[in-house]
């Protein structure tokens, strides 16, 4: 048996034992609601660690390879988000129930917006550009 068969055979039978153990955890809860909360803060201790992890093996790999040309990205795509908030609308935007957005709520959206559209069409000249110079092979 190989590496991946027996991979597989684990992942379903752990599958398995945690639809089971759900299932009870779900049965006992419904009375009393006491069941799921301890878990809920093993879920958000779990969530924490891969967050720490993540950050950590990703500013380590940062720091490994070429940094230069990683700050020069994060430059130029903070750039684009300035460029997006200088020229958003902030004018506060009435809701249906009544409500209002904020100025700085609406500005916010308008920014998100405007660095979505500038990023669309610096991806659609790269594409063309990159088709053109196919054909022109």
């Amino acid at each position: 048996m190989n590496l991946n068969k027996l991979s597989r055979l684990i992942v379903i039978v752990l599958s398995i034992i945690s639809i089971v153990f759900l299932a009870t955890i779900m049965a006992a809860d419904a009375k009393d609601g006491g069941m799921i909360e301890p878990f809920i803060y093993v879920a958000y201790l779990t969530l924490l660690i891969a967050i720490v992890l993540v950050l950590f093996y990703t500013l380590k790999n940062l720091a490994s390879k070429d940094l230069k040309k990683t700050l020069i990205s994060v430059g130029a795509f903070l750039g684009v988000i300035l460029i997006a908030f200088i020229f958003a609308d902030g004018t506060p935007v009435p809701l249906k129930d009544g409500g209002e957005v904020s100025s700085f709520g609406s500005k916010m959206v308008s920014t998100g917006l405007n660095a979505f559209y500038m990023l669309a069409l610096v991806a659609l000249g790269l594409m063309f550009f990159s088709g053109y110079k196919r054909i022109k092979k």
